[in-house]
């Protein structure tokens, strides 16, 4: 067994978030309100370094959530830190867009074979309401083929969450099941001669439950839906984008969609959201308004070319690819040595690990927040980040606190 500490909730956390909750809604709003899913995981970071971050408490954890998605380098990567002091020193938010942003624009349309063009913007909904917008500017059509379940957003077109959103919203939403061609084919019947865009994930990667990775038939297939009914197959790489491949996630599948929408590791940290396109859509994209006050400021686009430059040094992703395996085979021996079945699914760059047997997910949540308490910062039931700053080292570092949790949670009779 490590000897690292068992840490609980630290006297600045509780009072961080006593305070929090005369002034914010909930004490906290969204995937941050760690309430939610955990009695154990601290709510308020004060830095991150490289692999690791640090609370309100000065306690440091393994990050096996890397912001959510969104540090793909590391924290405080030095190259990318750079460029974002560098930019700040001669301004943000300007009256007019920074030259960064053609610069920018010009490699990510050199890395991404689907890309003709380049707009960018503040997060991931930006992005796929960008490309809905556009598809349904380009075909004068509405409708817009989801999968059941899928997240594209946190906004009344494609929430997921009941409260606030009216039919209405989502009237010209039709859904079918992930890797299911045929109730793809379905609900593409269904919309008619309306039907604007296809819209899907790399793969499906609904928290709650065991992700999938897509099947290439199932690729190739929405791919010719929506040639044979001129609508726009659009790919929302905002989870997986710059971790499994940097053309975009399905060109190992060899298909290609006609816009994309990019988010979370673009900036390596910093706000900052893409869409890329093809030749025929640019007019489209061109007409749309779309915009915000903040979509131009230079600093995250600064910070997003020094991401993609190092990222096509080529190191990055085989070493997520490396380490994100290393954990893998790690889990499962450990999970079997202490007598536990688990299912691990997905990418090991974005793995999710599940107990057999546990369908309310409560020996998972009990063994995350036995991981926190042992200094691994991980989610029960949404999926896990990689990063480029995880080394073998580190991950073993995990493993043995893992392990702990493991003990923790079969002594604690789960």
């Amino acid at each position: 067994m490590t000897t690292a500490p068992v840490v609980t909730l630290g006297e600045r956390e509780l009072a961080l978030r006593a305070r929090a909750r005369r002034v914010i809604p909930g004490g906290m709003y969204g995937h941050m309100r760690v309430e939610a899913f955990s009695a154990a995981h601290p709510q308020f970071m004060v830095s991150g370094d490289g692999c690791r971050v640090t609370d309100a408490d000065g306690r440091e954890y393994f990050d096996l959530m890397c912001g959510w998605g969104p540090v793909v380098l590391g924290h405080r990567h030095p190259g990318v830190t750079a460029a974002i002091l560098d930019q700040l020193e001669r301004g943000d938010c300007l009256d007019g867009t920074s030259p960064v942003a053609v610069e920018y624009a010009e490699l990510l349309v050199d890395t991404v074979p689907a890309a003709d063009w380049a707009m960018f913007c503040k997060n991931g909904t930006d992005a796929t309401t960008t490309c809905v917008t556009t598809a349904r500017a380009a075909t004068g059509r509405r409708k817009v083929l989801v999968a059941n379940g899928a997240y594209h957003g946190a906004v009344p077109w494609c929430s997921l969450r009941g409260e606030g959103v009216t039919a209405e919203d989502q009237a010209h939403l039709v859904h079918y099941e992930y890797n299911d061609l045929a109730s793809a084919e379905r609900a593409a019947a269904e919309a008619g001669d309306d039907l604007a865009a296809v819209l899907v994930c790399p793969m499906r990667h609904d928290v709650r439950r065991d992700q999938e990775l897509a099947d290439p038939a199932f690729a190739r297939g929405l791919r010719a839906l929506a040639d044979r009914t001129g609508a726009v197959l659009i790919l929302d790489d905002v989870r997986c984008g710059h971790r499994l491949d940097l053309g975009g996630s399905w060109e190992p599948l060899g298909v290609r969609p006609d816009l994309t929408a990019w988010s979370k590791a673009l900036a390596n940290g910093q706000p900052l959201g893409a869409v890329t396109g093809i030749e025929s859509l640019r007019d489209a994209a061109r007409r749309i308004y779309v915009t915000g006050s903040f979509w131009y400021a230079a600093v995250p686009l600064a910070a997003g070319l020094a991401t993609l430059r190092e990222l096509r040094k080529g190191r990055a992703l085989p070493d997520m690819l490396r380490t994100g395996t290393r954990l893998r085979d790690g889990l499962a021996a450990q999970a079997a040595a202490h007598g536990y079945r688990i299912r691990q699914s997905g990418p090991v760059q974005m793995p999710v690990l599940y107990f057999d047997g546990d369908d309310d997910l409560s020996l998972g949540t009990a063994w995350a927040e036995a991981a926190a308490r042992h200094g691994v910062y991980l989610h029960p039931w949404h999926n896990w980040f990689l990063s480029a700053a995880h080394t073998d080292a580190d991950i073993d570092g995990i493993l043995e606190r893992t392990d702990d949790a493991f003990t923790e949670v079969r002594r604690g009779g789960r």
